[in-house]
């Protein structure tokens, strides 16, 4: 098994966890959709992100397990964290929940564009795949976008709050 360095191990870990969490506030929206909210459009959109989501939280979940690294310890949280999130922003309506998305995928744009910055050409496929996964998540951005996501009156303080816990989830899940 290959020693892998620090930086490049909290990567993987923090990676793991915000693609995890990805998922699960697609869950959450998800719920929301199949029990209160009744939106097969909005519904079709996000099944089809989320399946992007599980492709990258796979290969992350195949990095920590190859590489020995321990996942975050807070992942329980972020699932709760994320499926409340999903829900909370769906039942508040379309541009809401477009708009989570919109928020989390603007903060993992410049996340995965300051991974690709530092990384070597020792890990050349971690690499690529980060590339790929970044290109994927600003397909995620401008759907939001085109679906009704809005930063107008109300909406500016959700996102606020949505990055700033997106940005405070990224520092504790590098670290622990």
């Amino acid at each position: 098994m290959k020693k892998t360095n620090n930086r490049v191990e909290e990567f993987i870990r923090v990676d793991h966890a915000g693609e995890r969490g990805a998922v699960k506030i697609y869950e959450g929206q998800l719920l929301a959709l199949n029990t209160i909210v009744k939106n097969d459009n909005l519904k079709k959109t996000i099944e089809d992100m989320k399946e992007h989501e599980i492709e990258h939280c796979q290969f992350f979940e195949e990095e920590i397990k190859k590489r020995n690294i321990e996942p975050t310890k807070f992942l329980p949280l972020w699932d709760l964290l994320g499926i409340g999130l999903g829900f909370g922003s769906t039942i508040l309506g379309k541009k809401a929940a477009m708009l989570c998305t919109a928020s989390v995928e603007e903060v993992i744009d410049k996340h995965y564009q300051d991974q690709i910055n530092q990384l070597g050409p020792d890990e050349k496929n971690l690499k690529k795949k980060i590339i790929k996964f970044r290109d994927d998540e600003l397909h995620h951005k401008n759907i939001a976008y085109e679906k009704g996501a809005t930063k107008k009156g109300l909406y500016s303080i959700m996102d606020k709050i949505i990055k700033t816990g997106s940005k405070i989830a990224i520092r504790i899940s590098e670290k622990v």
